[in-house]
């Protein structure tokens, strides 16, 4: 098995650490129910989570007859307040979550969460799952004027942490797997999250079933 000598590890957040599609699922809907538009099933939506809720709003519009006449921004904002007040009714961490975090934390890796989700919601998250205290920085899509995959929103993640030793990026989809490649940073990806296209298509160093196998494929490298 590939072993990865690293000394830093970025996470993607929704779909990699914690399964938030029922959530945001019921944003859309109620975004989509203040328009007068019927709810959608999340099977509709949930390969779109790792893109925003504007994306989430407009797919929704789209299956229940177009946007035409409504006004987008508005309904993000519905959906903001509403997933705000809501944020962790139905979200939790994905199996062995919790358990490989504390592995890596205790073996000196130094974590990081690098999210196109909003920064305030990403902590307010990790908060309510009491996951924050595994963290030594969290980026989110707004901290920076730049997002996966846009290699900078990676390596300006990383360089948050402290030491200069090499990073592995760990998550479910598109934006991460792309960001590591233009970043020139090896990815791992999860199989079981939020994919927007066939994950093995996009090449990532290696893909695992679940996060258990993570502290099995990472060695501490220090700078």
């Amino acid at each position: 098995m590939k072993v990865f000598s690293v000394q830093k590890i970025l996470f993607d957040l929704d779909g990699t650490l914690v399964d938030t599609a029922a959530d945001l699922h019921a944003a859309t809907n109620h975004a989509l129910n203040i328009a007068g538009r019927p709810d959608v099933p999340l099977s509709s939506v949930r390969h779109l989570v790792g893109f925003g809720s504007l994306r989430l709003i407009k797919e929704g519009l789209k299956l229940t007859g177009g946007s035409e006449g409504i006004d987008s921004t508005n309904l993000q904002k519905e959906f903001l307040d509403f997933y705000t007040d809501n944020i962790a009714v139905h979200s939790a961490p994905y199996p062995y979550c919790v358990q490989a975090l504390t592995d890596l934390k205790e073996k000196g890796f130094e974590l990081a969460i690098c999210t196109n989700k909003p920064e305030r919601m990403a902590k307010s998250l990790l908060s309510e799952l009491d996951l924050l205290k595994y963290f030594g920085a969290i980026v989110g899509g707004d901290s920076l004027p730049y997002k996966k995959p846009d290699a900078r929103h990676l390596q300006d993640t990383a360089a948050l942490l402290t030491g200069t030793g090499p990073t592995l990026m760990v998550g479910d989809a598109s934006p991460d797997i792309l960001g590591a490649k233009a970043a020139h940073m090896p990815v791992v990806a999860v199989n079981y999250g939020f994919a927007d296209t066939d994950i093995k298509a996009l090449e990532p160093d290696m893909i695992i079933e679940s996060l258990a196998t993570l502290r099995d494929v990472v060695s501490l490298q220090s700078a």
